[in-house]
């Protein structure tokens, strides 16, 4: 008899949940083959399990989405301790996972912490690196690996943008509901206050532009103007972080 699933594998079954898109999972999918292996379940059980979390996602449910419809008491407890409490996910979760290969988390590649230096400001800046890597992954699989303004879906131009930016709310670095898929270029503009979301999720161009004459501002920002954004499977941008953003950042 297969034996239950543990606290730790649940953990790391709910960090796979936050990182691919809800539609495909399925035990073909590279990243439900990838982490079964490190865990050591099968592709079929931790599909199942994505399943069984999405059963507890109230965004989904909105979207008519339903989960499976049976699930264990440890994806509820693991669910209320952990939703919302993005940077504690995001770091447990990983180090996990690293765990289960062996391996302490500074030796996982994906995160690129060989560069930081030594001393007592390394253990903060391996939780940093961790987390982002986390939050990128969160916010890119939520609009399925594309653009929510332009579409584009080639990965290595995708940016997890913050709505609100890292020295306004440290709070939220790691909360996907504080990001957008973006291509750099628009990334680049949202940052600066050229672009904004409303919070009805339509896409603001600043009249600072208006005086540029350049068809490129016409191709790439203002003919998107009014437009709406893709909106993702989960982690809808939250409206207080949209409002700010407005307020704050954009430039009227």
């Amino acid at each position: 008899m297969r034996e239950n699933w543990t606290r730790e594998q649940t953990i790391v079954a709910f960090n796979v949940y936050c990182k691919i898109p809800f539609k495909s999972s399925s035990k073909a999918n590279p990243t439900i083959i990838k982490y079964a292996k490190i865990i050591g379940r099968s592709p079929s059980a931790l599909n199942m399990k994505i399943g069984n979390f999405g059963r507890l996602d109230p965004e989904l449910a909105v979207q008519g989405i339903t989960g499976l419809s049976h699930g264990s008491r440890m994806e509820e407890e693991v669910w209320n301790e952990f939703h919302g409490n993005w940077d504690a996910l995001a770091f447990e979760s990983e180090k996990l996972t690293a765990e289960f290969q062996n391996k302490r988390i500074e030796e996982i590649e994906e995160y690129d912490i060989r560069d930081l230096p030594e001393g007592k400001d390394r253990t903060a800046l391996v939780k940093t690196r961790v987390n982002q890597s986390f939050f990128r992954g969160a916010v890119l699989s939520a609009y399925n690996f594309k653009c929510c303004i332009t579409g584009l879906s080639v990965p290595q131009l995708l940016v997890a943008s913050h709505i609100v930016p890292w020295g306004k709310d440290i709070g939220n670095l790691t909360n996907p509901r504080n990001g957008l898929c973006l291509n750099a270029l628009h990334d680049k503009a949202f940052d600066a206050g050229f672009i904004s979301i409303s919070p009805d999720f339509e896409i603001l161009i600043s009249n600072k532009l208006d005086n540029q004459q350049d068809m490129v501002i016409g191709e790439f920002f203002k003919k998107y103007a009014s437009s709406k954004i893709m909106i993702p499977d989960k982690f809808l941008p939250a409206r207080e972080f949209l409002e700010f953003h407005n307020s704050e950042i954009f430039k009227h």
